[in-house]
């Protein structure tokens, strides 16, 4: 009888370094995959990042895509306190007061920007004490002012670069440059009250 039970151990032995054979084939299979994976992911970046260097010239700044709230959800606003500003005109006796609502790109930015709320004010400030009030009673004027604000907004977050600015500076002919698209926290300048007086 002894021989008929090891018979049959030697009967699963086979059977059961057969399954620890198959999950290991599986687990290297897997490995490769999700390394291979890996591989072509990585490169696929760098390839990208070589694209954009042209070797003897740095890439340009990033570029502002003011990007309008993702259809179907809520826009998203923060208020700031409304400000008191001499205003450029000889004597310095003009005031306005504007009142300034940021527009976010979502929800999760309030906090980010929170945080950077006192130099943004500080910058529209000075935007604002450096006009007149015959510049800030005309449409166009509030239009300049609020595109000066958003890209004042887009500072702290390294941002505010002028396209105008940019392509002055810039003497050599263009070559082949790279424009990365940044999304900046601030999408938009709304102003909630205005009053010159």
């Amino acid at each position: 009888m002894s021989d008929k039970a090891e018979a049959a151990d030697a009967g699963k032995a086979p059977a059961k370094s057969k399954k620890m054979l198959i999950i290991i084939i599986a687990a290297v299979v897997v490995l490769a995959i999700g390394g291979g994976a890996a591989f072509f992911f990585i490169s696929k970046q760098r390839a990208a990042a070589e694209e954009g260097v042209d070797g003897a010239e740095p890439a340009p700044p990033p570029k502002a895509a003011h990007a309008a709230p993702k259809p179907g959800t809520p826009p998203t606003y923060l208020p700031l306190d409304n400000m008191v500003v001499n205003l450029a005109d000889p004597g310095g006796e003009r005031v306005a007061q504007v009142g300034i609502t940021l527009e976010l790109s979502d929800a999760h930015a309030v906090d980010t920007v929170k945080a950077y709320l006192p130099t943004i004010r500080s910058g529209v400030l000075l935007l604002v004490s450096q006009r007149t009030a015959a510049e800030l009673l005309t449409p166009e004027g509030k239009e300049k002012l609020a595109k000066d604000i958003l890209r004042e907004a887009e500072v702290p977050f390294g941002g505010g670069h002028d396209d105008e600015e940019e392509a002055s500076s810039s003497k050599k002919p263009k070559s082949k440059r790279r424009v990365v698209h940044v999304e900046y926290p601030v999408v938009g300048v709304l102003f909630s009250s205005f009053i010159v007086q």
